[in-house]
């Protein structure tokens, strides 16, 4: 029979659809960037614990997914890194070989996963590139979530050497934005930083920014990752994986983070540096050429819109951001 115009051809599963990722790409396709052949389903861990392979078939055989976008992880900061790397690496590699398994059972046709640039070398050369994920170690106080996310590359190789599935992986660098960990102790430096200038702006206090603030970083705004993804699902064909990221010369200091986060929430304070506290790797600097190969046009939101963006959401969500 023939299909009726715009019959839904593809379904869409999106595992850890809560979180900032899984967020903006449901924000992304509902503000019409969505096709009306594609059927989008949102799932998290309250749907199914993908650390069960049983759970993970029977999440498969409701949805009939025919593209699946891989979110979903255990992810912690770097206190909790170093303290359950065993963890981190058994929960993960369960999640991904579940997913993945389940994708190639039930005969998906593409599934995009999600890396993390900790996954690189901890000894190398900048900029980091996608030829380079497994050139040595990486850094040995997240090795265990480091190594489990390498190995979706791994293991996506062999799908596609022994059975021809197109499932590959992107590595975004620093994402932030609305639906962040904005908790201070464990969320990482953008969205910590949003709290405390939130807090410091309450109590009229001066906003301590813990090392020197010269490290600097590539930030990017989840709704561009968003966009990003919805091309990697429909275009991009490759198995090895992609950077989306802003480019080198978009680097930002954690200073200069900071002061476009105190000037999107109108704080008049003192900035203070505690330089007792360190500061981590001064950079990670990684190339997205092979990125802007493929999409030399693709517009990325400014830096400073994007934090007034996350700030105003932050501010108007507080009670519920700040868990």
């Amino acid at each position: 029979a023939m299909e009726a115009a715009g019959a839904v051809t593809k379904r869409i599963l999106v595992t850890g659809g809560t979180g900032l990722v899984g967020r903006a790409i449901e924000r992304v396709v509902a503000d019409g960037e969505g096709r009306p052949d594609e059927e989008w389903i949102f799932v998290s861990s309250r749907d199914a614990d993908l650390t069960s392979a049983a759970e993970t078939k029977a999440l498969f055989e409701r949805h009939k997914p025919t593209h699946v976008i891989h979110l979903a992880a255990m992810v912690g900061g770097l206190f909790k890194n170093i303290r359950y790397n065993l963890d981190f690496w058994r929960r993960n590699i369960h999640i991904n070989d579940n997913v993945l398994h389940s994708a190639y059972e039930m005969g998906v046709q593409k599934v995009v996963s999600c890396l993390s640039t900790c996954i690189f070398p901890d000894k190398t050369t900048y900029p980091i590139d996608e030829t380079m994920i497994h050139n040595g170690p990486p850094h040995s106080s997240n090795f265990g979530y480091s190594y489990a996310k390498r190995m979706i590359d791994v293991q996506n190789r062999g799908y596609f050497e022994q059975h021809g599935c197109r499932f590959t992986a992107v590595i975004p660098t620093n994402v932030f934005g609305p639906h962040d960990n904005f908790n201070i102790e464990d969320g990482h430096v953008l969205p910590g930083l949003i709290h405390k200038v939130y807090l410091a702006k309450q109590t009229g206090s001066a906003l301590t920014v813990w090392g020197t603030g010269k490290p600097r970083r590539q930030f990017i705004y989840s709704m561009d990752l968003a966009r990003l993804f919805l091309w990697v699902l429909r275009e991009y064909n490759e198995v090895e994986p992609i950077i989306l990221s802003v480019g080198e010369e978009d680097e930002v200091s954690i200073k200069e983070a900071a002061e476009a986060i105190a000037e999107a929430m109108d704080f008049r304070g003192e900035v203070v540096f505690d330089t007792s506290k360190a500061d981590g790797q001064f950079k990670k600097t990684a190339s997205n050429a092979k990125l802007r190969r493929y999409l030399p046009g693709f517009e990325f939101t400014p830096f400073r819109q994007a934090v007034k963006e996350t700030c105003a959401w932050f501010s108007a969500n507080y009670a519920d951001a700040r868990k």
